[in-house]
């Protein structure tokens, strides 16, 4: 039995924040009836290259183990059959404009009317609210505009955007915290609520110490490129061999044992500039010149099994595949395989999470689209199609 057996999530989300929240729910062992419009479902559905036997591997990483079902909103049978389901659900959640939902008679103040238990989460660019309700939120666009291209790239660079789109990712673990503790509260309340989860707070919320920095000092953040504004050695690192290190020290005594037994340089660690972090900050224009000449005497392999050997946090830079097929994931069992129901199969990330009495529920290749309609409008709705 999966956390979350027994609860029903009406899926009327696209694209990745939503998905990816709803995946996370029927991961967790809920069930999660995604609607889709009849002609062409889901927009990522499309989203390709790359694909796999024609199916886009964009929408293969956000839709596992959910249910498809094919209707078309815009006609009175399809609103007829959401709202019946929308009666039998526990959780809803979509991320459409206003005026569509007000259209379509899908607003929070209707569907509570329908059932009162119902938690709906509405995801968007910029809340709910106020002025901005309308405007689109694309995940590219609120790097920019929440700061964080700012400071992504090297000093003298371009600002950068990171190379997935986070703050959608974030902006749907966001939805599933506030869902579960809206489904924790009903226990003690019998009424669902309405939750107003958007890309633009997720964003700004995830500045961190970057925005307690400058709403603090007044000081414009800027970009290090791969190195850290608070901390030093806090960087990549090239080897004799080629291979790029990335390196974590983090206190001062990670400094010296760097210093003089990783790279049996004991200078950079007696010399009273360096020896505290605060001094390596004022000085790295110096520090690190010479940090990098110690790294490119010794192959990577020796530095990286002195660091281990000394505690000291270091990993390789790898590509993605290496990432994926390195012993650590390995261990984890991080790389998994579903087989679909024509023994098609589908290789995938499974949920980083675990647990040790309500494990998450094993990976089902994602639905074809319209391939659960009958199957739920029977088993939900006592409907055939």
């Amino acid at each position: 039995m999966g956390a979350l057996d027994g609860i029903k999530v009406l899926d009327l989300s696209r694209v990745l924040a939503g998905p990816w929240s709803t995946m996370t729910l029927a991961d967790l062992g809920a069930e999660v009836w995604k609607i889709e419009p009849p002609q062409g479902g889901d927009d990522t559905r499309h989203w390709s290259p790359p694909e796999k036997d024609g199916v886009s591997t964009y929408f293969m990483s956000v839709n596992r183990n959910k249910k498809s079902v094919a209707l078309d909103l815009n006609t009175p049978e399809g609103l007829e059959t959401v709202r019946a389901l929308a009666v039998k659900a526990d959780v809803l959640v979509e991320n459409y404009r206003p005026a569509t939902l007000k259209r379509w008679g899908l607003t929070y103040e209707k569907l509570k009317v329908l059932n009162p238990r119902l938690i709906v989460c509405s995801i968007s660019g910029y809340g709910r609210d106020g002025a901005f309700a309308d405007r689109p939120g694309y995940d590219f666009v609120l790097q920019a505009e929440c700061g964080f291209m700012a400071i992504t790239g090297e000093a003298d660079g371009a600002p950068m955007r990171l190379g997935v789109a986070f703050i959608d990712i974030i902006t749907g673990m966001n939805a599933v915290q506030a869902i579960l503790a809206a489904l924790y509260a009903r226990e003690r309340t019998g009424e669902g609520q309405w939750l107003d989860i958007s890309l633009l707070d997720s964003g700004l919320a995830c500045l961190a110490n970057i925005a307690t920095g400058y709403l603090n000092t007044g000081r414009e953040p800027a970009r290090f490129g791969n190195a850290h504004p608070s901390i030093v050695p806090y960087e990549t690192f090239e080897c004799s061999d080629a291979v790029t290190l990335a390196v974590a020290v983090g206190t001062d005594e990670q400094y010296r044992r760097l210093c003089q037994n990783v790279l049996e340089a004991p200078a950079l660690w007696e010399e009273e500039r360096y020896r505290t972090n605060r001094g390596r900050i004022v000085h790295r224009l110096d520090l690190i010149p010479a940090l990098q000449r110690a790294f490119a005497r010794y192959p990577s392999t020796i530095v990286m099994e002195r660091m281990r050997a000394h505690a000291i946090p270091v990993g390789e830079v790898r590509a993605v595949s290496a990432a994926l097929e390195s012993a650590e994931a390995r261990a984890r069992e991080m790389v998994v395989t579903a087989v679909g129901p024509e023994g098609n199969e589908v290789r995938m990330v499974r949920s980083a999470l675990r647990f040790s009495g309500t494990p998450v529920r094993a990976p089902e290749v994602p639905p074809a689209l319209g391939a659960h309609t009958a199957e739920v409008l029977k088993e939900v709705l006592k409907r055939d199609l």
